[in-house]
């Protein structure tokens, strides 16, 4: 399952991480945010333990979506090392997001 991801364990789960990580920015609202959804659940089960794939709900957690200028969700960023790898906005085919993943591996 993806991982919750707040303001408060953003900078530990995701800039401090040894392995790849999947950040879905997201809102309950948002209706392209529940097509990526199954997408990001499904990719948390394929890459355990290679990488780690978490949402951030934007309603609640807006520090770190303004740091990164997340202004359409859903966006999914690939952090590696702390560092933006990739950015996906919008709605992409979970092959996209493999191939993102894959390439920060």
């Amino acid at each position: 399952m993806a991982l919750e991801i707040t303001d408060a364990t953003f900078e530990e789960v995701v800039l401090k991480s040894d392995k790849p990580v999947v950040v879905d920015f997201w809102a309950a609202w948002c209706g392209p945010c529940r097509m990526v959804g199954p997408i990001i659940e499904e990719l948390s089960q394929e890459y355990e333990g290679k990488a780690v794939v978490g949402k951030v709900d934007v309603d609640k957690h807006q520090q770190f979506a303004a740091k990164f200028g997340i202004r359409n969700i859903p966006t999914v960023l690939v952090f590696k090392g702390g560092e933006i790898v990739n950015r996906q906005v919008g709605v992409s085919p979970k092959k996209v997001y493999a191939e993102a993943i894959d390439a920060a591996l």
